[in-house]
């Protein structure tokens, strides 16, 4: 744009105004024609992933610049439903990247996830009620640039839960007392 402008103006201060109109037209589409297509990555897309605390997690992703994109979207992790939000900063476009998110599963009965690990004899209202926050810090590889980008990620994160029934549970283990204090 600024080198046709740049022709534009230089057309206007050597040539008379008779021909002016001619010259930049020509100008213009022999410009258009040798300039090379610049080629945009796509600003939107979609991304679908798992981990571990996120669950598996379906997020649609904007890439504002090309090397950061925002990322959004929804998972579910064997208990409930979650939220999550991200964005990913990849300096060279591709290959090395940093991940910063943040999420929140809502509050599920996980005793039918552990069961098919424990047995379906198990059962704890400690997990009649379990949802957590979270937060990820991870670095990365990021593979492939303009349409598919694989990646494998690894870091920390932070879960903050509360546990819910602990009373009951705990008054239920305790042993009677005999009111002497034994």
């Amino acid at each position: 744009m600024l080198s046709s402008l740049a022709l534009v103006a230089a057309a206007t201060a050597f040539y008379p105004l008779s021909a002016w109109a001619a010259d930049v037209d020509a100008s213009l589409s022999a410009t258009a024609e040798t300039a090379p297509v610049a080629h945009r990555l796509p600003q939107l897309g979609v991304m679908a992933d798992a981990g571990l605390p996120d669950g598996a997690n379906a997020s649609l992703v904007f890439r504002p610049l090309r090397w950061l994109r925002v990322h959004g979207g929804g998972g579910y992790n064997m208990v409930s439903a979650g939220l999550r939000a991200g964005a990913t900063v990849v300096p060279f476009g591709m290959g090395p990247s940093a991940t910063l998110e943040g999420g929140h599963y809502f509050d599920g009965n996980a005793n039918g996830a552990v069961q098919r690990f424990a047995g379906q004899s198990f059962s704890s209202p400690l997990l009649e009620r379990v949802g957590y926050d979270y937060a990820n810090f991870h670095l990365g590889l990021d593979l492939g640039y303009r349409r598919v980008t694989f990646y494998i990620h690894g870091g920390m994160s932070y879960v903050r839960a509360q546990v819910h029934n602990l009373d009951s549970v705990v008054s239920s283990q305790a042993p009677a007392s005999d009111g002497n204090g034994t």
